[in-house]
């Protein structure tokens, strides 16, 4: 590959009609931020910004023809996997990760919509946590998708160190956890933190006065895989992330897309 060469990133996950999260949030995101965006789509729901109605899973085995068509000919320099839906699209999905190798896996935990609504089953969890989680290089859980894997409430800035350290050990040495503060603690800053096994580093950003938030999770851990295949330093690419989805989270008062918790504006560089 040569030294300017622009990097291929591919994102596995559900599509959002509103476009707001899922697949066409993070093609977005990709797209922003000077990668080349592929996507396969694990699942589709009916979706806008003020609830999911619907979700109905891709067959698995058309999610591994996808995925083994796409590495068969795409360099792939680091995957975002988001909402699966189902332990079958998982154990597909699993396998490809182990038959292609992808440099960089960044897992984000998707659990819970922004309204509330669950986006995986109750019976795929236990799964979803022996499997999966040890495939990624980073996951990227909100603290109610942390207590979920945990099993217990985290409910504190202050408790959020142990609890990123306790989500590494169940990941593996490998492995980096990426904990989101965010709008889930009602303090004035935004807080998440980054630790890898021997390094931690504090993101914290003021919190932005806007209901339009929908879709952060998905375009953060799509911002982290974009910009960490660019850089090679995950600890880089997480700051500059974290200050791409603050920014992106600040301009979307400029969008006007539903009545519900609207979208972050990814574009908002091209009208800086």
């Amino acid at each position: 590959m040569a030294e300017k060469s622009i990097r291929n990133t591919l994102t596995i996950a559900g599509v959002d009609p509103s476009g707001g999260a899922g697949v066409l949030a993070d093609v977005k995101v990709m797209s922003a931020l000077g990668c080349y965006a592929a996507a396969v789509v694990a699942a589709l729901t009916a979706q806008n910004t003020q609830a999911v109605t619907g979700v109905m899973p891709v067959p698995a085995g058309f999610v591994t023809e996808q995925l083994d068509t796409l590495f068969a000919d795409v360099r792939i320099d680091a995957v975002k996997i988001g909402m699966l839906g189902s332990i079958d699209v998982m154990q597909a999905v699993a396998q490809a990760l182990e038959k292609w190798h992808p440099p960089k896996v960044v897992l984000d935990t998707v659990m819970v919509a922004k309204s509330g609504d669950r986006l995986m089953p109750d019976d795929a969890v236990d799964y979803f946590r022996s499997r999966m989680l040890p495939l990624a290089d980073l996951i990227t859980p909100n603290l109610p998708e942390a207590e979920v894997l945990l099993g217990r409430s985290i409910g504190s800035v202050e408790a959020m160190p142990e609890a990123a350290r306790d989500l590494w050990q169940m990941c593996g040495e490998k492995s980096a956890v990426f904990l989101k503060g965010g709008h889930f603690l009602s303090d004035a800053q935004s807080s998440d933190l980054l630790f890898d096994g021997s390094r931690s580093l504090w993101l914290t950003h003021a919190r932005v006065d806007t209901k339009n938030t929908h879709g952060t999770g998905c375009s953060l851990s799509s911002a982290l895989a974009a910009l960490w295949a660019q850089t090679d330093d995950l600890f880089e690419a997480a700051s500059r992330a974290k200050t791409y989805i603050s920014e992106a989270i600040a301009h979307s008062d400029e969008l006007d897309v539903g009545h519900g918790h609207g979208p972050i504006h990814h574009f908002y560089r091209r009208n800086s």
